[in-house]
């Protein structure tokens, strides 16, 4: 174990991860099927940029903001499983302390990002549904550049502030992570002295990242399913709830294990199960976004089968 003395006590500088311990025969095999799954989600987003770029028809907002989702779902990914891979490979899974803390910042600071994206993602589903003559001059780019800006500054802030905090908490042993990432819960546990100001600091920030945007996309959806009632045709229906299925989908996944390993007290929780919901929202749902998206979406298909006869050399 690594220390420095500090004031007569053992001061942690480095972490061990647990990792999955309960499935030690089978790390080869693990690190395969994380390895497929990054190279997916990575390929998948990249995908869903390119064609966002490349494709005109695709210069709208709702693209814009699928695109920013895109990047950061790419970032999001690469902070947590690269390290996940080299651990099912190596038998030493320690970590110091300053890269345990930036660990915590960068994937944080994502996901608090993704919660203000996927609000104003919401939030232009319902101008394009609910207020379809004046959408194209509300949501012009300036205004989406600044959402997206704003999404970016908030989420770092905030995140910020909260491993600000887990950062000045004091770990003199045991110093061994349950877990597969630096989690904030997990890190707060190993704490040898409680802060009652830190431990509430991350408790009321995650709510208000998690909830404040949830009850903004839970309003908009209320509003947008009540304007898609009023349509007369029910092809006019399907389409306009075509548009948002797919961001349904998504909201429930991300906001679903979210609310569980954040704000749901965790004192019932196994580290089997807070692993394995760590599990779905980092490593997951960032390869099944592009697929949602991108399933039922006629304009990206279109879009993809354009660029792929392009580089055949086919008009």
């Amino acid at each position: 174990m690594d220390y420095v003395q500090w004031t007569n006590e053992t001061s942690i500088t480095t972490f061990i991860f647990l990792g999955f311990q309960s499935l030690h025969q089978f790390q080869l095999l693990l690190f395969l099927l994380f390895l497929v799954v990054y190279i997916a989600t990575v390929a998948g987003n990249l995908l869903i940029v390119t064609l966002v770029a490349a494709d005109r028809h695709l210069h709208t907002p709702m693209y814009f903001f699928l695109a920013n989702l895109s990047v950061l779902e790419t970032l999001y990914s690469s902070v947590i499983t690269p390290r996940l891979l080299s651990d099912c490979l190596s038998k030493s899974r320690t970590i110091s302390l300053g890269g345990c803390i930036t660990q915590l910042l960068l994937y944080s600071s994502l996901a608090c990002i993704e919660c203000f994206l996927l609000a104003i993602m919401a939030l232009d589903r319902y101008l394009a549904i609910c207020k379809p003559l004046s959408y194209q001059v509300i949501m012009n780019f300036k205004v989406c550049l600044q959402l997206v800006t704003a999404s970016w500054l908030i989420g770092l802030s905030v995140s910020s502030l909260v491993v600000g905090m887990v950062s000045k908490l004091h770990f003199c042993g045991p110093n061994e992570i349950d877990h597969f990432i630096c989690d904030m819960n997990q890190l707060t546990k190993l704490s040898c002295k409680k802060s009652i100001l830190a431990e509430r600091t991350v408790l009321v920030s995650c709510s208000i990242v998690t909830l404040g945007p949830f009850v903004l996309i839970v309003v908009s959806y209320v509003y947008i399913l009540a304007a898609i009632l009023r349509i007369a045709s029910s092809s006019g229906r399907q389409k306009a709830f075509s548009t948002c299925a797919s961001h349904l989908v998504v909201v429930s996944l991300y906001y679903g294990t979210i609310v569980i390993m954040y704000v749901v007290p965790t004192k019932n929780q196994s580290p089997a199960f807070q692993k394995a919901i760590s599990l779905l929202y980092t490593v997951i749902t960032p390869l099944f976004n592009p697929i949602i998206y991108s399933l039922r979406n006629q304009e990206v298909q279109g879009a993809f089968k354009k660029l792929l006869l392009h580089n055949l050399g086919m008009k």
